[in-house]
């Protein structure tokens, strides 16, 4: 079993920066592949980056590509998304997901998912 609680949202301006991060629990959680994904009001769950168990690839939606870079720190078994030139169409519920396999971009796929925190980006 996998625990995940992401923390870090709020409201930010257009253009500003958000680091979210997500605190992780449980079984060789190291080895697991994360995950961000977000969903927005009346919209599906997106995927929006992934990096591998050991952070050495990472993959990334083509709407955030450029502005977003997701990290990891295995030894605090934490994982990051830095968020920059935030736009109002970003504003979402972020979650972080684990799963073994790296670069699943399918929300189903993903066993284990945190309770999710918010972002809102004003115009």
């Amino acid at each position: 079993q996998v625990q995940l609680v992401e923390s870090g949202g709020g409201l930010v301006q257009a253009g500003g920066s958000l680091r979210l991060s997500c605190a992780a629990s449980g079984r060789t959680v190291s080895s697991y592949a994360m995950a961000w994904f977000r969903q927005a009001p009346g919209k599906e769950r997106e995927f929006v980056a992934a990096i591998s168990w050991r952070g050495g690839r990472t993959y990334y939606a083509d709407s955030v590509k450029g502005r977003f870079t997701i990290s990891r720190d295995n030894a605090k078994n934490m994982v990051y998304l830095q968020m920059n030139s935030l736009k109002p169409e970003d504003t979402a519920l972020y979650y972080c997901a684990a799963k073994l396999e790296f670069g699943v971009t399918s929300d189903s796929e993903y066993p284990y998912w945190g309770q999710g925190t918010q972002v809102t980006v004003s115009s």
